[in-house]
């Protein structure tokens, strides 16, 4: 079979599936998060790879029917799992559209108005985390991760100008950055892989909101001047994984106005909230940052892969990614710069379409919507959970997750206990929530991060934890 479909079967193929997908997003209020637990299987495929081809509608809609049927749904309404949303629908075909006409955005010459369009989307982020007149730059990523590790690659390019070239084998240079013991691990990650070590991640303990304790990490950076060691970086956190905690910004970016050191924040998740003029004062003092992270797959209903990096220092950018080569094209007083040169990656995927074509239909306005609306049910469900009678809250919500577990439970059965319940909120596969340790403590974690889930999913869910609790309490008398 000719990759070239004609026109009627290309025609035909994609009419089916946009009808297969307008049916999957009609199902999702509703739709169950995963098969029952007897039913799930985590075998590998072992079927051999095709000599010849099959009828292109049959082996469509067999993969519709593996994936919708037996699959896991991220976008469900009745996922309160981690930071992955719905996606918007005009996302989705701004996906399809830009895997169509697969621009090459790592050089102006070959994308045009793809990259002016990434520009502008770049812009549009970084004024409301800057502001309108700020000078900054950035770039789309693949994720949170990259971000990262972007950020921190200009830090060390800030502080160790000859890193780039030279590294650090016989510098005698010992870097070191900060951040809270409940920042993401991505962190680590980054260290590990730009080679300083994840030995030179100092993760300084949080306080009882889990934030990053100021005084703490201002010791832990006496201590480490006094013994040689060199620190260039502190990363807040605007909105933590485990429980949506935001670092005092200011308090952090104070500090490394201080020292001198470069201030980046990891706003993956929580840097959103700069779209709600009304809620934009949970992320305060963001501005100060020389560097920010966003991920436009987490609260801003992108589907993967879309993270931003941003930058108060565009310098930075060219300085640390920039390189030459003989064979990119290139464009005579162009005022864009080729993305090969301020990104970690090279070929690259227009990941800047489904959110500029979002913005563009919906509005700024629909994200603040979105963002109250969700925060709203948050604060309503953690409300529940004080007035529970069968569970606590662990800390009040500073985002849209909550944190909570079984009440009157001693701490050395919280584990077991909250295990016990998310394995029976989950074992029908209706609904996801999850457990995880935050500040220390065993807790339950559930989000709202669907723009479909609303007051109904949370009694459902509600309604499914008293259940869960009453059951798991007879089993244990």
């Amino acid at each position: 079979m000719s990759f070239a479909l004609d026109h009627e079967s290309r025609r035909r193929l994609g009419y089916r599936l946009i009808d297969l997908i307008n049916d999957y997003f009609d199902s999702l209020p509703d739709r169950c998060v995963q098969l029952p637990l007897e039913q799930r299987t985590f075998d590998r495929l072992t079927d051999s790879m095709p000599e010849v081809g099959e009828d292109a509608s049959k082996v469509l809609d067999d993969m519709a029917h593996e994936l919708i049927e037996r699959g896991f749904h991220v976008p469900a309404a009745n996922y309160f799992g981690l930071m992955n949303p719905t996606p918007t629908y005009m996302a989705v075909l701004a996906e399809a559209f830009v895997a169509a006409i697969n621009p090459q955005l790592a050089s102006l010459a070959r994308s045009q108005l793809a990259s002016k369009i990434e520009a502008e989307t770049v812009r549009w982020i970084g004024e409301r985390i800057y502001n309108l007149n700020a000078n900054f730059d950035g770039t789309f990523t693949s994720g949170g991760n990259e971000a990262n590790f972007s950020a921190l690659a200009m830090a060390l390019a800030s502080h160790f100008p000859c890193q780039v070239e030279d590294g650090f084998a016989g510098s005698g240079d010992r870097p070191v950055l900060y951040t809270s013991s409940e920042a993401h691990h991505s962190l680590d990650k980054s260290a590990g892989l730009l080679g300083i070590g994840r030995r030179a991640l100092r993760r300084i303990p949080v306080n009882d909101r889990l934030q990053l304790d100021p005084a703490a990490l201002e010791q832990r950076i006496h201590q480490d001047l006094a013994t040689g060691f060199k620190p260039f970086s502190i990363v807040g956190t605007a909105g933590t994984t485990n429980s949506g905690a935001i670092d005092d910004i200011n308090a952090l970016a104070d500090i490394a106005e201080r020292y001198g050191l470069w201030f980046h924040v990891d706003g993956a998740y929580g840097a959103a909230a700069t779209f709600s003029d009304r809620h934009r004062d949970l992320v305060s003092g963001i501005e100060r940052a020389d560097s920010v992270t966003i991920d436009p797959h987490k609260w801003l209903a992108m589907p993967f892969a879309a993270g931003v990096v941003l930058t108060r220092r565009a310098d930075l950018l060219q300085r640390t990614f920039g390189v030459s080569t003989p064979y990119m094209p290139k464009i005579a007083g162009a005022t864009i710069i080729d993305n090969f040169k301020v990104s970690a990656q090279w070929s690259r995927r227009m990941n800047s379409l489904k959110l500029w074509l979002t913005l563009r239909v919906h509005g700024r306005q629909a994200y603040e919507e979105l963002i109250d609306r969700q925060l709203h049910l948050a604060r309503q469900f953690a409300d529940w959970v004080k007035r529970s009678d069968h569970f606590e809250l662990v800390s009040d919500p500073q985002l849209t997750i909550v944190n909570f577990r079984l009440r009157g439970v001693p701490e050395s059965d919280v584990a077991a206990a909250n295990a016990a319940i998310v394995d029976e909120i989950t074992r029908d596969g209706q609904r996801w929530i999850s457990p995880t340790i935050a500040g220390g403590k065993q807790v339950i974690r559930m989000m709202v991060i669907s723009y479909l889930t609303g007051e109904k999913q949370l009694q459902g869910l509600q309604e499914a934890l008293v259940a869960a609790a009453k059951n798991t309490s007879a089993k244990a008398n």
